[in-house]
């Protein structure tokens, strides 16, 4: 059995905080394999499903950030599961949005979330970094973290959270150089392209046609409709031109 946690803040006011992105992946792993419902356990709210043929438990804890541990503990502990079996989803300020890193271990980088999971569970669980990226200053950090992602920011955070879902199997099965070569290849092919030239002809369809110089438009202008074929005036024509019988 395999325990999947993502970390954020429980209430409609922090759904759509960067410290979410944890419940949200967590979300959409559920909904790509058809999980079932979230009910409350654990001072949190769990769902139960397979991924790659293997028994899956998402958890999202409900006991706000800081507390994380106490929910993930609990659910460790019941289910006598090992750090091993953990998987934490989090975000991370000091990678850049859009990215991932994946790693068992490690130090919590002042994120309060693992702090707490470290002090429950240990420090040998694996960590799934979802990059936010990070606002230039620590004293921006916390109305950073706690702020909405922006509308902008959708351009690479669904593709993300899909992709994620869509290769948990990967990640279930512990082969994380897999994994992370297809979120790569997924995000990379929805990441902003520079607009390529027209081809020929096609630009040139869609252009009005360029103005006709003064000159031009005079020239023009001063041609007679019709010109005349017999009298002085044809004569005249016909030797300036050089027109020959």
């Amino acid at each position: 059995m395999l325990l999947i946690a993502g970390l954020g803040n429980p209430g409609p006011q922090y759904a759509r905080n960067r410290h979410n992105v944890g419940f949200m992946a967590v979300d959409e792993i559920a909904r790509r394999h058809l999980f079932s419902g979230f009910s409350k356990k654990f001072r949190g709210e769990i769902a139960e499903g397979t991924i790659a043929d293997q028994k899956v438990l998402l958890l999202k804890p409900m006991t706000f950030m800081n507390l994380s541990g106490d929910s993930v503990g609990d659910a460790l502990r019941f289910y006598k599961l090992s750090p091993a079996d953990l998987i934490v989803l989090h975000d991370e300020l000091d990678i850049a949005p859009g990215k991932l890193k994946l790693k068992t271990g490690g130090g919590n980088g002042g994120h309060n979330g693992l702090k707490s999971i470290d002090a429950h569970c240990g420090k040998d669980y694996k960590r799934l970094r979802i990059g936010i990226g990070h606002p230039g200053h620590k004293d921006r950090v916390s109305p950073y973290v706690l702020g909405d992602f922006a509308k902008s920011d959708a351009e690479w955070l669904e593709p993300l959270l899909d992709a994620i879902a869509a290769h948990a199997d990967l990640m279930a099965k512990g082969d994380d150089a897999g994994f992370m070569n297809k979120i790569a290849l997924a995000t990379n092919a929805v990441e902003p392209k520079p607009a390529k030239p027209a081809k020929a002809g096609a630009a040139e369809d869609s252009k009005p046609a360029p103005a006709k110089s003064h000159i031009r438009q005079a020239r023009t202008s001063a041609q007679p409709k019709a010109l005349p074929t017999s009298g002085p005036m044809a004569d005249m024509l016909k030797r300036l031109f050089g027109k020959k019988d």
